[in-house]
């Protein structure tokens, strides 16, 4: 597959792509600007629309795997520097692109957030629920739209890292009660509901969505480098266990 697709009937470049296993040097350089290397062998070719991109200030696609054959776009991507002499063009996220450089502390914690908010969120949700074969780990319910890829140690905590050990498959309603701390999961795999919860009488939904889920073993992924953290379990159970 290309890196760089240029459709004849444009002048600029329309798609980036980076491969998970690429020989090219691609890599973040800071919150939200990346390398992206020129096609090898010319410094013209296909790097001649991507240049008049960035000359343009023309947006482009950016599509990166993920996982293998799991594959995350990304809209809008600016390319802002040529670097001529090492070969790479430099492309950012449109908030970077329009904000320029951080100049302050706060700025630079804004761009991170703007970054885990629109790049690394949505890598990890593709890279959990291809893990998880687009299924929620607590009811199996496989509709990949109303699937989430849910945190154990929230994003807003220091050790809430963006990876597959981080996280959860799970249906909307289960995301919820999980993030409300309703429902827990210990680090033997094992759903927990809250005592209350599991005392109320409503209807069909509670009783079944959730009620029935105590007790429940997770469904996991079978290999072990993508099987959730028992400690990131514990720790997150045990605020379960504080609010209940």
């Amino acid at each position: 597959m290309n890196g760089i697709w240029n459709p004849s009937w444009l002048d600029e470049t329309l798609t980036i792509y980076s491969a998970l296993n690429s020989p090219y040097g691609d890599r973040e350089l800071s919150p939200g600007i990346w390398r992206y290397d020129y096609e090898r062998g010319t410094d013209n070719g296909r790097n001649s629309k991507l240049r008049r991109a960035f000359e343009r200030q023309t947006p482009v696609i950016w599509v990166k795997e993920v996982a293998k054959g799991v594959y995350v776009p990304h809209f809008p991507v600016y390319v802002i520097a040529d670097n001529k002499t090492d070969k790479y063009f430099t492309i950012a996220i449109e908030e970077v692109h329009l904000m320029g450089v951080p100049a302050n502390e706060d700025s630079r914690r804004y761009v991170e957030q703007t970054v885990k908010r629109r790049i690394h969120q949505r890598e990890f949700r593709g890279k959990v629920l291809h893990a998880y074969k687009h299924r929620c780990t607590i009811c199996r319910l496989a509709h990949p739209e109303l699937l989430d890829a849910a945190h154990i140690i929230p994003d807003s905590h220091e050790k809430g890292v963006p990876s597959v050990t981080n996280g959860l498959s799970m249906c909307k309603i289960h995301h919820s009660a999980y993030d409300a701390n309703f429902l827990g999961i210990d680090p033997s795999y094992t759903v927990h509901i809250n005592q209350e919860l599991l005392e109320e009488r409503d209807g069909p939904m509670l009783k079944h969505g959730l009620q029935d889920m105590h007790g429940a073993k997770l469904s996991i992924p079978r290999s072990r480098r993508l099987q959730p953290s028992q400690d990131g379990l514990e720790q997150r159970f045990q605020s379960f266990r504080r609010a209940s």
